[in-house]
């Protein structure tokens, strides 16, 4: 799991680590990883990093110091280095540093005008105390380094970028290939639309102690250890039974895709009770899905509901039975005043924006805000669906699931997604652990085989996703010894299963 972190908290860990550290020693670690980066990145697009054209873009504050310190660095490795002053204030220790490395200055006009020479623009103007938005002549440079296709490397975060937001509507800003960034991961280096802005990012650490984490994002070895695997002793009761109440003579594909979902996603039985138009359907398509009324160890409701009358009692029932239940769309209009104790909410920013009388734009601008909101209201765990997946629980804590591409934005995929996390909660997990599962494994799905499938497809290839799984990717040594056999253990019976269908099963790794 990756922790991220609100510009504060870093600020404020820098602060402390200035207290017991010699005056320039972490912007002195700062510019030695950052040149460090650098170069490697310069070999990496051509071969070598000497001789190589770098152009620095230097604000005036810490940032712009940590850039010319750098730069001056690799001018002493034969990098050709010039650098253009955005402001009219220096970090004056850095420039002096510059100059005397034998860095040259260049004006606005003479920046623009090199880049179609250049090998690498280090963008140095804004740190994480910088405003969403860019100065009018610094942005003409930012457009113009993306319209030439110049790579960018930024300073801690891409410029024109807020550290905290996730940069819907900010103004322009940078477009990086690589951000070096210090201490931790800031918050827009893990949220969407911003962190495609930063491209590929490395992590400088430069002494400072950080605390617990703001944001947790979860990876691929969280997913496996915490993905209900079945045992030899497995029934389908172990495995859960996951009842769903959804669907509508208006909406009958919605009770199809959740459907699809619980059973894709390995649930032990899945008991469908919602409207007759889906059960009709579903029948077709999936004879295993049971009709009749009896045990259900977890509920999904609300998708594709419409506009239902008894929906309010329905919730109600249904969290009066004290099992877990997951509430999705049209449910979502029906949530008790009371709180729900053990229920998860899966709202997209329009339905979470009516739960709370906002606007939707508010809860694009801060998502976490508007998760944590609703979680503190209801009680309970709130999943935030979109391109970044916010998972809040009702103490206020946020964890981020993995990312996927934007093909999953489209319609049915929020249907899928209940299912698949209505079988996880059937099979024991908590609503938080239900919903970052459930949601990274959906992202990873689509990742595997990216590109414009319906939800009612990419489904079906969600069985199978443990084939896909690296385990190389995995740090064993993170993973406890029940985890990582239990991964393995799920990883050869995966191969197992597929040896009649795969003609070199035999040069798949073990």
């Amino acid at each position: 799991m990756r922790p991220a972190y609100l510009a504060s908290t870093i600020r404020a860990a820098e602060e402390r680590a200035l207290e017991v550290v010699a005056e320039g020693a972490l912007m002195q670690r700062a510019a030695a990883g950052l040149a460090t980066h650098l170069g490697r990145f310069l070999r990496e697009q051509r071969g070598k990093a000497y001789a190589a054209r770098v152009l620095f873009a230097v604000g005036s504050g810490n940032n712009g110091g940590d850039a010319l310190y750098a730069a001056a660095r690799l001018a002493a490795r034969g990098v050709r280095v010039a650098a253009w002053l955005t402001s009219d204030r220096v970090h004056q220790g850095g420039w002096a540093a510059f100059r005397r490395a034998g860095g040259r200055r260049l004006t606005p006009v003479q920046a623009i005008a090199a880049l179609p020479e250049v090998d690498l623009v280090v963008d140095g103007v804004l740190g994480i105390g910088g405003r969403a938005g860019l100065p009018d002549q610094v942005a003409v440079f930012a457009s113009a380094c993306r319209d030439l296709d110049v790579p960018v490397a930024a300073v801690d975060l891409p410029s024109g970028l807020d550290a905290d937001s996730p940069g819907r509507g900010g103004g322009e800003s940078f477009a990086a290939r690589y951000t070096v960034t210090f201490a931790g991961l800031k918050l827009c280096h893990v949220l969407e639309p911003a962190a495609s802005r930063c491209g590929r990012i490395e992590i400088v650490d430069i002494g400072v102690a950080l605390p617990e984490p703001d944001v947790r994002c979860w990876g691929e070895a969280d997913l496996a250890a915490h993905w209900p695997f079945p045992g030899a002793s497995s029934d389908k009761y172990s495995r859960g039974v996951v009842g769903i109440d959804a669907g509508s003579a208006t909406y009958p594909g919605a009770g199809v895709l959740v459907a699809l979902g619980a059973a894709n996603a390995g649930a032990g039985m899945v008991r469908f009770l919602g409207h007759e138009a889906s059960a009709d359907l579903i029948r077709h398509r999936l004879p295993n899905v049971v009709t009749a009324v009896g045990r259900v160890q977890a509920w999904v409701l609300g998708s594709g509901w419409g506009d239902r009358p008894d929906g309010a009692a329905r919730v109600r029932e249904a969290v009066a039975t004290g099992l877990p239940v997951l509430i999705d769309a049209d449910g979502l209009r029906h949530l008790p005043p009371d709180g729900l104790e053990s229920a998860l909410l899966t709202p997209h920013a329009g339905e979470l924006a009516a739960l709370l009388g906002v606007t939707r734009a508010e809860v694009e601008t801060d998502p976490i805000t508007a998760a944590r909101a609703a979680a503190s209201r209801w009680r309970t765990t709130v999943l935030l669906k979109g391109a970044t997946q916010y998972v809040a629980e009702r103490h206020g804590a946020i964890s981020l699931a993995l990312p996927g591409p934007a093909w999953t934005a489209q319609a049915g995929s929020g249907d899928v997604l209940a299912g698949i996390c209505g079988s996880l909660l059937a099979a024991g997990l908590s609503p938080r652990q239900a919903a970052l599962a459930g949601a990274s494994v959906q992202a990873l799905v689509a990742r595997q085989h990216s590109g414009p499938f319906p939800p009612s497809r990419a489904v079906d290839d969600l069985p199978a996703w443990w084939l896909a799984f690296d385990l190389e990717v995995f740090d064993r040594s993170k993973l406890s010894c029940s985890c990582a056999s239990r991964v393995r253990a799920a990883w050869s019976l995966a191969l197992d299963r597929a040896k009649p269908y795969c003609a070199h099963t035999a040069l798949l790794p073990l």
